[in-house]
């Protein structure tokens, strides 16, 4: 069994075959799926959806680029939603200075104000983290947000960023772009890492693997994504499968438990 850990299944891509997508999903061994929400909305529909489907999980949180928008109740929703038990984490959360849609003062607020809710809540974070390595990196110390748990997302950093984030209770995850053959730097990360802090994702419908690179992406891709990690720590696809699906239920920790 594999696990895609992070994928956006309420997006618009997936209106016309959603149901089939996940039977393609079971088809390539995927045994849970985990739905990552952005917003309000998007995070009470991946708690309904999650309700809905026996393997499907749900993350829910505002992504620093929807901060913005975002109701001035939105913390205490957030704490509402959290209470059902196919909630496994607040996420995804963080910081975006490649796009900036959001200032970057109200992203901070809201990073912070969700970490401490997921401190509060006993829950791990999800956090997203584009061009602003410094600014996250300094706030998941001072918050000691590793103490609950947590994921780096479709990891972008450098090898030393991730064993800082390894030492604050991390795990890292690697998505399509591991993949892709000019990744050097991914690939060498994923590597380097002890096993027991590596997981794997899609980030669907965005940033399918090789050999769908530039199509749509689905949670069935993430098996690509683990042969690539397999092959580049020369161990077995069984052997990666195994060892990422341990490290999901370990990140998840007591709410997730899967019979592998």
């Amino acid at each position: 069994m594999i696990v895609d850990t992070h994928a956006h299944l309420d997006q618009s891509d997936f209106d016309a075959d959603r149901e089939d997508v996940l039977l393609r999903a079971k088809e390539s061994g995927v045994g849970a799926i985990i739905t990552v929400g952005c917003d309000i909305p998007s995070s009470e529909w991946a708690v309904r959806f999650a309700r809905q489907h026996q393997e499907v999980y749900a993350i829910i949180g505002i992504h620093p680029q929807e901060v913005k928008d975002a109701p001035e109740d939105a913390i205490n929703r957030l704490a509402d939603l959290a209470s059902d038990q196919k909630v496994l984490g607040i996420g995804e959360i963080g910081l975006d200075y490649y796009y900036e849609l959001s200032p970057r003062d109200l992203q901070k607020e809201f990073f912070l104000a969700q970490l401490r809710l997921a401190h509060e809540l006993g829950l791990p974070v999800i956090i997203h983290d584009r061009d602003a390595h410094g600014d996250t990196m300094d706030i998941l110390k001072h918050e000691k947000a590793g103490e609950n748990g947590g994921i780096l997302h479709c990891f972008s950093g450098s090898l030393e960023m991730a064993r800082e984030c390894i030492k604050m209770g991390f795990y890292i995850s690697f998505a399509g772009p591991l993949t892709f053959k000019n990744a050097r730097r991914p690939k060498e990360i994923a590597a380097a890492l002890p096993e027991e802090r590596l997981l794997v994702e899609t980030d669907c419908p965005y940033l399918a693997p090789t050999p769908f690179r530039g199509q749509r992406n689905e949670p069935a891709f993430v098996r690509y994504i683990v042969e690539e990690l397999a092959r580049l720590r020369g161990v077995s696809f069984e052997d990666a499968a195994r060892f990422t699906v341990q490290n999901t239920m370990a990140a998840f920790a007591p709410r997730l438990s899967l019979s592998i």
